[in-house]
């Protein structure tokens, strides 16, 4: 079977939708025809003209990065600079990027719980949930329509809270309607007081499935004029936000941890605060520029909060509640590009995937 890119542009936005991205990410199609046959994909941290001539000699017409080439517009591509001659590069050969990156952070099953899985933590959950992205969804339909209007929200995607799905609550009541001249009731006489027993449903949904949860709505309702009232939320939702926190199986002595660290994540160097004296146990982690968490990782009650990109000052705020570690960007979601690989073989067993074998990292160690 052939697939195009917007095949694999789809099926990554349903496993990280795009609107889970922070305001400043580019996270999306930035080179190549949508409606292209893939031949073979690149899994990459970041998408450089090395990475391009990788993929080139692959045969790879399309390329999967965690770190989006073209942050803000350009304005020129005279090659004058590193992003542009990747762009020019891309263009040239045919070659399709996506970038998938800020949204994949934030999914439960994203950067964080590979990190995680890396480390051997168990019972992991988000460490900063996001907030006002869940909608609340409620309708009236008559009785012997219910389950089929219910069947049709949960196959839209709403009804899912955790790990459960097909979440819904229902209650009866009597609705009333008049049906104009004009109208084509499923249910009644025209110009006549209608009483009907009626069922009311509400299922929570992520706000981004909005629109099609509400066609499938009206795709499945009988009657020709669909009552419902849709609602953001305020609650967080325990699957999408930033960081993650778990556990170890067994509690380990600071320095015994963080050796371990250091041969679990491939690490040359691991700059931390001080000991504390106490045994790790629990353990958060963000991918990337996470120290805006580290409340939330005190909190959580973390013995040990890893991320990268701290600052000197910075490191003073743990205040010996927990030992805080810099592992560095490129090393805390290098294994991006293995999840981005796993991700895409359970949807696209036929296409060739290959890993990046191209060293981005831009800061060296002597």
């Amino acid at each position: 079977m052939a697939y195009t890119v917007r095949d694999l542009v789809n099926y990554l936005e349903t496993v990280a939708p795009p609107s889970y991205q922070e305001s400043y990410d580019n996270a999306q199609l930035i080179t190549g025809n949508p409606n292209a046959a893939v031949s073979s994909v690149l899994c990459t941290l970041d998408a450089t003209e090395e990475v391009v001539a990788e993929a080139v000699r692959l045969g790879c017409n399309v390329i999967v990065a965690h770190h989006p080439i073209v942050f803000k517009g350009l304005k020129s591509l005279t090659g004058k600079n590193y992003v542009e001659r990747t762009v020019i590069a891309a263009i040239k050969h045919d070659i399709a990027i996506y970038a998938i990156h800020t949204n994949l952070d934030h999914v439960r099953h994203g950067v964080n719980k590979k990190i995680a899985d890396k480390i051997g933590l168990s019972h992991t959950r988000i460490l900063q949930p996001k907030k006002q992205i869940l909608s609340k969804l409620t309708t009236f339909v008559p009785h012997e329509h219910a389950d089929a209007v219910l069947s049709a929200l949960f196959d839209a995607g709403a009804g899912k809270i955790g790990e459960y799905a097909g979440c819904s609550f229902l209650a009866t009541g009597t609705g009333t309607y008049t049906a104009s001249a004009a109208a084509n009731p499923h249910l009644g006489v025209r110009e006549k007081p209608h009483r009907e027993p009626e069922t009311r449903i509400e299922v929570l949904l992520p706000s981004y499935l909005e629109r099609k949860v509400l066609a499938a709505l009206r795709k499945a309702h009988p009657y020709e004029e669909v009552a419902y009232f849709l609602h953001q939320l305020e609650n967080e939702n325990q699957e999408v936000g930033a960081g993650m926190v778990g556990e170890l199986p067994e509690a380990m002595e600071e320095r015994s941890f963080l050796l371990h660290l250091k041969k679990a994540m491939e690490l040359q160097v691991i700059k931390h605060t001080a000991l504390t004296g106490k045994p790790i146990k629990k353990v958060a982690v963000c991918g990337g520029a996470g120290i805006f968490l580290l409340s939330a990782a005190k909190s959580a009650g973390a013995d040990i909060f890893i991320t990268a990109d701290i600052k000197y000052h910075e490191f003073f705020d743990a205040e010996n509640q927990l030992i805080v570690c810099d592992i560095g960007h490129y090393e805390s979601e290098i294994f991006t590009k293995e999840l981005l690989k796993e991700l895409l073989s359970q949807n696209f067993p036929n296409i060739a995937l290959y890993l990046s074998k191209v060293v981005t990292n831009p800061i060296t160690y002597l």
